[in-house]
């Protein structure tokens, strides 16, 4: 199963909902896919969705997915991380309407060149490639967490620190 998750921000983020959805109905896709859309007006054709989820629900999803694709929001891929597995993060991005700024992208890029434990897709297109190679990727990246969560978090909140300052 493949679970999407675009958060609960007020600005729809059609653009991945509806590119999972593609990937699905042109069998790109063969996971059971569910998502939760948020405030996104794209109702998805061949994908199980809803709009908001309770975080418990958020959190079993998680657990169960064989990968999970956020929104590039800290929270949410930050759930991923704790639970020992790299998310795939589609930052929301300006350009498209999907937020009033980059942070999520410039955020996004920081913590993947600097912690390399999450998949960044820039290009919605790209999205359909790193799915398929998820598997291989996982062995070059650094997501060991579930022994090392208090180290993660002090670097993270370091790096944020400084991203701000």
């Amino acid at each position: 199963m493949i679970f999407v998750t675009v958060g609960t921000h007020e600005q729809p983020f059609n653009r991945l909902v509806e590119e999972v959805d593609r990937l699905k109905g042109a069998g790109e896709i063969d996971d059971v896919i569910i998502i939760q859309r948020g405030y996104s007006t794209y109702e998805p054709k061949f994908c199980k969705f809803y709009d908001l989820i309770p975080w418990e629900e958020m959190q079993k999803y998680n657990r169960e997915a064989r990968i999970v694709i956020t929104h590039g929001g800290p929270a949410s891929f930050l759930d991923v991380l704790a639970l020992g597995k790299v998310p795939i993060v589609v930052p929301r991005q300006a350009q498209f309407n999907e937020h009033v700024n980059d942070h999520q992208l410039e955020f996004c890029r920081e913590v993947e060149k600097r912690l390399n434990n999450i998949i960044v897709v820039e290009n919605i297109l790209d999205l359909k490639e790193k799915i398929e190679n998820y598997s291989k990727m996982l062995v070059t990246l650094n997501y060991a967490m579930d022994s090392n969560n208090a180290v993660f978090n002090e670097k993270l909140i370091n790096n944020v620190r400084e991203l701000f300052s």
